[in-house]
């Protein structure tokens, strides 16, 4: 795959990588992962569409440093924009967990016009889990325990991790993680950007979503995991109810890798329905 920058216009740089031939599929990966959380999916996918695979900003190459807000809002104006250069004014999109709220956040402010939305597992309206990474995060900003502190969260995601967050215990998902925390410890300018992303994050269940659901006039894809304790299977039947042109597909035997335990169904359901 080709690695790529796109720079947006407050300075902010999100790395991504591509391949294939068609039509651009942008596909947004979960919190503390990065672009190759996909990977799994490129091959099958390389032949109908142009894979573009970001990494986050926070996440892998893509932006770190402490001058940017890392709000929501923030977020979703630069993957918004992310999306329009890199796949046209009605991309086809898609995101897991974090990218997924980012593309939410992106449609409740109209900052994108998807021509197609998949929706892998994320809170949606209802509470996210707690994560412990969220508060430790916050510690980045204590002057001193910045340095400290990615080097424990490097400790901490261990390659051994990303085996238990698939149900198949996937081997490959060592690797995942293994890449993911590659360059964190040490990185005080990531510390500082994270206790700013974790302090700013919105607290409490997004439940204004339900009004946006029945706003969506373009077709959505639900694509769940039926073995993902993080993402029950009731918050999206309960979105499928309130969206116009939704569907929902659940494949079995999956949990939060859903493209490292089924590579061949995710990469099927998505070419199904994005056509």
């Amino acid at each position: 795959m080709k690695l790529r920058l796109y720079h947006h216009p407050d300075g902010a740089r999100v790395a991504y990588r591509e391949t294939g031939t068609g039509p651009a599929l942008v596909l947004l990966h979960s919190a503390l992962l990065s672009h190759r959380e996909f990977e799994p999916i490129v091959e099958p996918l390389a032949d109908r569409y142009r894979v573009v695979l970001p990494d986050l900003p926070l996440h892998g190459d893509s932006e770190d440093r402490p001058r940017h807000p890392y709000t929501l809002d923030w977020l979703a104006e630069v993957i918004a924009a992310f999306c329009t250069e890199t796949a046209g004014p009605r991309p086809l999109v898609g995101g897991h967990d974090l990218g997924a709220q980012i593309l939410l956040r992106a449609l409740e402010l109209r900052l994108l016009a998807p021509g197609r939305l998949v929706l892998m597992p994320n809170p949606l309206h209802r509470p996210a889990p707690r994560e412990k990474w969220r508060t430790a995060a916050r510690l980045g900003a204590v002057p001193g325990l910045g340095r400290a502190l990615t080097h424990v969260a490097r400790a901490a995601y261990r390659p051994e991790r990303g085996v238990k967050l698939s149900v198949n215990a996937e081997p490959a998902a060592r690797d995942l993680l293994r890449h993911a925390f590659a360059d964190v410890g040490g990185n005080v300018n990531l510390a500082r950007s994270w206790a700013r992303f974790a302090k700013r994050w919105p607290a409490g269940p997004r439940r204004e979503l339900l009004d946006l659901y029945p706003h969506l006039d373009f077709p959505v894809l639900l694509l769940w995991a039926d073995a993902d304790r993080r993402h029950p299977l009731q918050a999206a039947e309960e979105a499928l109810d309130l969206l116009p042109d939704g569907q929902l597909r659940v494949l079995s035997d999956t949990g939060f890798l859903m493209a490292y335990d089924d590579a061949v169904g995710v990469a099927r359901e998505l070419a199904a329905f994005c056509g």
